[in-house]
């Protein structure tokens, strides 16, 4: 029998069967700048954490730690906290980008690309293991592709990535920009990869601006199709299943 993951997020495990995420998957949640990513995705690890007993990792690839935290606290989500209590742990990733290319470990320059991807699944799976994660929320992706503009080699980096965290059979949020803000858009190498896609989105309406927020992809689960609204409160994000967008 099949587990999931529920995300304890208001609304979005209603839209997945009211079970959650099957346990294991990595999810890709997509959307343009200021739509909430990188909150859903540590609303999920808090959850976890706080909610499900269920430990996990956060991974920054751009954004400072301390800032993350600091940001956090206004929707009363103190990770400093449940950082010293073993229940999170939060890596800081970025420095991985600025290793110099000329110094090598064995035949591979350590500031190379193969050398990066490498120094980050271990990383990843060095604190998966010490926390006892079940949850992991990578944040974000498009930081990590930028040095991949060759389709080819961008799908291999993807896929080496998703190989290489798949042992640790957590269930994987991994943030990622989107490429472009219309609904008709071009789709990303990821969303083919990935076992479910979520996408976030901003409109400009008479009155104010709408989130919206879209369960394109979620294989094996008869989920909810349609575009859905969504608020950030001081609680984190709350979807609304039963309304319509459009």
């Amino acid at each position: 029998m099949r587990a999931y993951t529920r995300t304890g997020i208001d609304g979005i495990d209603a839209m997945l069967e009211g079970q959650g995420i099957p346990k294991g998957y990595m999810v890709l949640v997509l959307g343009s700048p200021g739509c909430g990513k990188t909150t859903l995705g540590v609303q999920f690890l808090y959850n976890g954490a706080v909610k499900f007993g269920e430990n996990g990792v956060l991974v920054l690839l751009e954004e400072d730690p301390e800032m993350i935290k600091s940001n956090m606290l206004r929707f009363g989500w103190d990770l400093d906290k449940l950082e010293r209590e073993g229940k999170i742990a939060i890596i800081d990733a970025s420095p991985v980008r600025f290793i110099s290319k000329s110094i090598k470990m064995g035949e591979v320059p350590i500031g190379s690309k193969e050398f990066q991807l490498i120094s980050l699944i271990e990383k990843i799976k060095k604190e998966c293991r010490r926390v006892n994660a079940k949850r992991l929320v990578i944040d974000s992706l498009s930081t990590f592709i930028l040095q991949y503009p060759d389709e080819v080699e961008r799908r291999e980096s993807i896929l080496n990535l998703i190989q290489g965290i798949a042992p640790l059979e957590c269930t994987t949020l991994v943030i990622s920009e989107l490429a472009q803000s219309s609904i008709e858009r071009k789709y990303q190498i990821e969303e083919y990869v990935a076992h479910g896609v979520i996408l976030l989105q901003r409109f400009i309406r008479v009155g104010g601006v709408i989130y919206v927020l879209m369960i394109e992809k979620m294989r094996g689960v008869n989920h909810d199709i349609q575009p859905r609204p969504f608020k950030i409160t001081q609680n984190g994000i709350t979807v609304f299943p039963s309304e319509v967008v459009f």
